[in-house]
């Protein structure tokens, strides 16, 4: 799915504006004065679908393994090493945002520790203000950058090498 699409789908899920098209409830709205949870929110929501649509490349019929698979990728452990792995491709701006996301208050989950859940709220902070600033091309490069990092680190946990990168052949 095309960027375009999907943003089609979130406007359509706001009010209608006076000429009975969709009010954009975010318009005029500073990205850099939202609530960091908030960027999140919008930026789980991207990359669940970023990767879901990603894994259609691999798998078109087994939806219970595509899911099972989606959801791992999207975990606070691989959003946080993807992170890592981004991080020299970013701005100064960009690692701001992701700061703000990553400091703010959340309660972390049982399945990967505080500093990866705080790492992974920052991260989808990051992608979140992208989406709402309307920076696709930019999202689109992190995203896949991401999608390499996780997928490379995927590898090497699968072959046994447990550092952090690719191994060399």
């Amino acid at each position: 799915m095309k960027f375009s699409q999907f943003k089609l789908l979130v406007d359509m899920m706001f009010t209608p504006d006076e000429q009975g098209g969709i009010k954009k409830r975010y318009d005029g709205v500073d990205v850099r004065q939202m609530h960091p949870l908030v960027l999140a929110y919008i930026g789980d929501a991207f990359f669940h679908l970023f990767v879901r649509t990603r894994l259609l490349s691999y798998e078109q019929a087994k939806v219970h393994a595509l899911h099972a698979f989606s959801a791992q990728i999207v975990s606070a452990v691989w959003q946080h090493k993807a992170y890592l792995g981004i991080e020299p491709m970013l701005t100064d701006e960009e690692k701001a945002i992701y700061r703000r996301g990553r400091n703010a208050k959340s309660h972390a989950p049982r399945s990967s520790s505080v500093a990866e859940y705080h790492s992974s709220t920052g991260f989808e902070a990051l992608l979140g203000a992208l989406y709402l600033s309307e920076k696709f091309e930019r999202l689109e490069e992190i995203s896949e950058a991401s999608f390499d990092v996780i997928s490379r680190a995927m590898m090497a946990e699968i072959h046994g090498n447990t550092t952090e990168g690719t191994e060399e052949k």
